[in-house]
């Protein structure tokens, strides 16, 4: 059945509604965003330094995507990082290749920064920015979608009717298989659909059945020639813990809660504006040496064997801070890391703690345990891997 489905797949499958914009559509794209008030009115809260004209002025000169993100993009980014946190650190980079494409898999914690940040680090370590999977619900508005797909992000489409989804998939399937072995463009996407709330890092096997559909090879064939790194990215402080934290116990109230688009938007500003103290990229290596391992198992153990692969590095590569341990000790009633932080440290963690659920109203026990296990679940998949 898989046999000739890159070739006539490709051809059949139109990715117009899901791939980012091209050099040559951005103009039209900019003469929209020009005329949208609500876009005017971002641009007067990001760059409040700059006048709007002189902003619209430079956007109008830009030539390319590649100008885009290095003109408007990335200084904003970085005068976010530079505001709130205390600095960006990476760790095996190194070892990867500037000119190889690889498909980013990382954990998730910031629905706006943990692709803005991976790219920072591409540009500054020359190699090209990635292409960024984006689901649709965040695209609450037009002018959102255009900026996005102007900034290399490509549309995952969630919440549609069976048959829609099946074909949507092929096509997202198709897409970011094309993208890397054929354009040789790198792409990240996270390891579940939205991000780990309770920082209990696990890739969906879901998302491993969709990548493996466009293959038309074996298992092996398949995962080798996308190229999988799984990426870990800590923080020493999730801006939105406390707004996690809420909606777990929305969640246990009223399981059928879901969260609005305004809770979306309000996520999205807190994660850009609060305080994220240390940030760590932990690049991992490409899994395709280890896929050997899962040769001779069935299809269901092969794609479970493969999530735990990139679960065990994302796991392994996590960069902890005294907040982490000082959580894991306390949700364990226990001072087996006590070595690891201070006493000033720990009133610190608890101080952050306390002001963070101060900001919300509710079951505070229930909030300041789910506040707890976020930071202590990292350490807990690390000292439960199988090697540590």
């Amino acid at each position: 059945m898989h046999k000739h489905y890159n070739i006539e797949m490709v051809k059949e499958l139109d990715f117009d509604s899901i791939r980012p914009y091209k050099d040559e559509e951005i103009h039209e794209v900019f003469e929209r965003l020009i005329n949208e008030a609500d876009f005017l009115g971002l641009i007067n809260f990001l760059y409040p330094n700059f006048s709007t004209e002189n902003f619209l002025n430079k956007l109008l000169s830009i030539k390319s995507i590649q100008e885009f993100q290095t003109e408007i993009i990335y200084p904003y980014v970085k005068e976010v990082l530079r505001t709130t946190t205390k600095g960006i650190t990476h760790s095996g980079l190194d070892k990867l290749d500037p000119n190889g494409h690889y498909l980013f898999i990382s954990n998730h914690r910031d629905i706006v920064l943990d692709s803005a940040i991976l790219n920072i680090l591409m540009v500054e370590n020359d190699f090209n920015t990635t292409e960024i999977a984006i689901g649709d619900n965040l695209l609450i508005y037009p002018w959102i979608t255009d900026l996005v797909k102007l900034n290399k992000s490509f549309i995952v489409q969630r919440n549609l009717p069976v048959r829609q989804m099946m074909e949507s998939t092929k096509r997202l399937s198709a897409y970011i298989r094309q993208t890397l072995t054929q354009r040789g463009q790198s792409i990240w996407i996270a390891q579940r659909e939205g991000r780990s709330k309770d920082g209990d890092d696990r890739t969906q096997v879901s998302l491993l059945k969709m990548l493996n559909i466009s293959g038309d090879g074996d298992f092996i064939q398949n995962f080798s020639e996308i190229n999988i790194v799984p990426l870990s990215i800590s923080y020493e402080y999730d801006p939105c813990d406390y707004l996690k934290a809420l909606e777990f116990q929305m969640k246990r109230d009223n399981p059928d809660y879901k969260k609005s688009e305004a809770d979306d938007l309000k996520h999205m500003g807190a994660g850009l504006r609060g305080r994220k103290g240390r940030v760590h990229f932990g690049f991992g290596t490409p899994i395709n040496s280890e896929l050997q391992t899962l040769k001779d198992c069935n299809k269901n153990d092969q794609l479970q064997g493969l999530a735990e692969l990139i679960d065990k590095q994302i796991h392994k590569n996590y960069k902890f801070h005294p907040g982490n341990f000082i959580a894991a000790d306390l949700i364990s009633n226990d001072q087996r890391h006590k070595n690891k932080y201070s006493d000033e440290d720990k009133s610190t963690f608890l101080a952050y703690l306390d002001e963070h659920l101060s900001r919300i109203d509710g079951d505070k026990g229930f909030l300041h345990n789910s506040l707890l296990e976020m930071y202590a679940n990292p350490v807990k998949n690390f000292y439960t891997n199988d090697d540590q």
